[in-house]
């Protein structure tokens, strides 16, 4: 599987499945998630909503991933997940963990072949960007791709680019 590390717009990758990092309401919010809204338009608000209504009432938990069409982005489809949120209390990495894993999943599920992840809870949910980098990174490297042929980090800044540059070195020097 190879792994690439891009600066820029998730929105905008001709990827078959970009990555939400939702919020448990699936509803749309800030970040990353209001772009692909915003981007993917109103029709997946409303898949995002029948899914509330049908499938998790709830919302959807922490390190979970589910899947809608992409609607108006490149991709053809969305795979939502919930990042854990730091300053609400979720630092167990194993949750982090498991939204990457679970995302990939699904991904696998859905028979796509290339993937875009954004920094899962380094934003807004005040995970620290290298930590991000090593469990996403990690989580990828270890995941069999079973079809998976690229994976792409689209990150949002260029000093979290560098970030994941050099977890990524690290992790090469390390095999």
């Amino acid at each position: 599987m190879e792994i690439a590390l891009v600066t820029g717009d998730i929105t905008r990758r001709n990827v078959q499945a970009v990555v939400n990092a939702a919020n448990s309401s699936l509803l749309g919010g800030g970040g990353v998630d209001g772009a692909i809204h915003r981007a993917a338009g109103p029709e997946l608000l409303e898949a995002c909503r029948k899914l509330r209504e049908e499938t998790y009432p709830g919302g959807l938990p922490v390190g979970e991933a589910v899947a809608t069409e992409g609607f108006g982005l490149p991709a053809r489809w969305v795979i939502h997940t919930v990042g854990p949120n730091a300053r609400a209390g979720q630092t167990d990495p194993e949750l982090l963990r498991a939204a990457f894993a679970n995302s990939l999943q699904t991904a696998v599920s859905l028979g796509a072949s290339s993937v875009a992840f954004p920094a899962i809870s380094a934003g807004v949910y005040g995970w620290d960007a290298r930590d991000v980098a090593e469990i996403g990174l990690r989580t990828v490297r270890e995941h069999p791709g079973n079809g998976i042929e690229t994976v792409e980090f689209v990150l949002f800044s260029d000093p979290v680019a560098q970030v994941f540059r050099t977890v990524l070195a690290d992790l090469d020097s390390r095999d």
